[in-house]
Formats: structure tokens, sequence, C-alpha cells
């Protein structure tokens, strides 16, 4: 039974993140429009998360056709959507640290990547039904390549789902788009997020620009007071969950923001993630869900 490895209490927390991750997508994916600002969506998005009574898993990420993640905007970000972008909306939300992480593809203006959208989907949602106990991770690797290839396109192997915990987004199983040959048996009651990545390129994605998403790393005091005062925001506000500079900006003078991150950086005291664009430039699509293991697996976004 569930209950013996969960309790009820901890289920509603994850249950209510998911749902509130869910609304936030669906309603973000609405706003997602030729001509619209991609730093106005992200915002929309993120205070219809607060409004909710949630708060940030991490930073809406924005990834259009070539990138296949960690596009968050930045504080005075112009960028707006085109016709034909094809575009991964990737959010989280959560309540007291559950998080639920989930995402969506969608194409603006035209049906020409169609099949490269149904190929994620329809990775996640054959991935969906083999999240019970006893399940091996490279079982779910495998049916995510199967799929994907069946389409006439490459998973992404070097971008992976993930187990979640409490505050810790990414925790320590990495759930695979291919068979890695990890033979480690899901347990009842673990939370993982099942993110596929399809592809028209070569199947991998390399470092690219910073990205404006941080994460703390250490818990190193520093000694600048201007530094200290965004620093004790960052550890009071998202714990060790990822933030942007935009999330600092609406607190502090973007000045300050800049000149902290800097020196927060330099410390090893957080950690910036790079974006990730295919390697090969390959068009990508990406579907995501948070799925409780159980004997019945429950999508909780």
């Amino acid at each position: 039974m569930l209950t013996n490895t969960m309790e009820q209490e901890e289920l509603n927390k994850w249950k209510k993140a998911g749902q509130i991750a869910s609304e936030a997508r669906e309603y973000g994916l609405t706003l997602i429009k030729e001509g619209a600002n991609v730093l106005e969506v992200a915002r929309k998005t993120e205070e219809l998360i607060l409004k909710k009574g949630g708060k940030f898993g991490f930073p809406v990420q924005v990834s259009i056709n070539d990138m296949a993640a960690h596009y968050t905007p930045f504080p005075d970000d112009a960028l707006c959507f085109k016709n034909g972008d094809l575009v991964k909306f990737d959010l989280g939300a959560q309540i007291d640290g559950y998080i639920g992480d989930t995402a969506s593809t969608v194409e603006i203006g035209t049906n020409k990547y169609s099949d490269l959208i149904k190929a994620s989907r329809e990775a996640l949602n054959e991935a969906i039904k083999l999240c019970k106990p006893g399940t091996k991770i490279y079982q779910i690797g495998e049916v995510v390549e199967q799929t994907i290839t069946k389409y006439g396109f490459k998973p992404i192997k070097n971008l992976s789902g993930h187990k979640v915990d409490r505050y810790i987004l990414h925790s320590n199983l990495s759930i695979p788009n291919f068979n890695n040959n990890d033979r480690t048996e899901l347990k009842q009651g673990t939370v993982i997020a099942i993110e596929p990545f399809a592809t028209t390129g070569i199947g991998l994605v390399r470092e690219g620009k910073q990205s404006s998403n941080y994460r703390l790393f250490s818990s190193a005091n520093i000694r600048d007071n201007s530094t200290r005062d965004v620093l004790e925001y960052i550890k009071k506000e998202f714990v060790t969950l990822p933030f942007a500079k935009r999330h600092l900006t609406l607190k502090f003078p973007v000045q300050k923001v800049t000149l902290a991150l800097f020196n927060l950086e330099k410390n090893g005291i957080i950690y910036g993630y790079p974006q990730l664009p295919e390697k090969s430039n390959g068009m990508v699509s990406q579907a995501e869900h948070t799925i409780l293991i159980n004997d019945t697996p429950i999508v909780l976004t």
C-alpha cells in the first residue's frame, strides 16, 4: 500500500505541487503566440504559481527550436516568439519543498514538427506505464528510445529524467532516454520526473552560453555586505532549488544582483547552469511529468 511508504500529508503536498505545476503549464502554453515576449510569458506563468499558493520549483524555462533546455528569460529579455518556433515549456512548482516538474512542446503557426512533438509525448506515455515497483531503470530508457526512433528521430542521450526529493530537484537517480543498462529497481513511493527529448539531430547537447539559471552550491560565507544581502535572500527564498537572475531583480537593484552573482559564482557558493543547445543544431521536442512509483503509477502533474 502507498501509505506504508509515504505519509498522507506528504502525499498531499506532492499532489498539490503537481496540480499547480500542471495548471501553470496549461496556462503558460496559451500565452505562447507569435509576437509574445518570452519574459512576459515566464512572468505571468510564475505569477499564477504564486497566486495558486505555490512557490517556484525552478525558473520557467522557454527553450526554442534547437535549444533543448535551460533557457530562462533574462531581466530585460526582448526575445519574442516567431511563426514556426518549436517551443519547449518547462516549469516547476513546489509546496514546502515538494516539487512538481513538467514540460510540454508546442509549435507556433505551423505543423512542420508535429511528428517530433508526438514522439516525445508518446515516449513519455509509454514510460509512465512502467513506473511501478521493481521496474529496472534501463527498461524506461529502452521504451523511450524505441518509441522515439520509431518516429525516425533520436533521443537526446546526455539529458535525462531524475529522482525528485524534497528541496532536491535532481536527486540521486537518473532516468535515461536510452537503454543504459542500469538495473537499479524502482521502489514504491519514489518520485521521479521522466522527460523524453526527441531530436532531428545527432542526439546530444553541448554547453552553450550562460543561462541565468543558478542554484545554491555551498553554505560558505562571504565578506561583502551587499553580496551577503543577496545570498541571505537566496537561502531564505529558494533554499537549494534553482532560481533566475530576474527573480532577484524584483527584490534588489540590477547592479547589486549582477555584482552579487559574480562574487557568489567566483567563490563557488552558487552554480550557474549553461544553456543546452542540440550539438548538431537539430530541432528538439520535450515532454515531462512527475510520477509517483506505485502499483498503479500516479502522475502528479
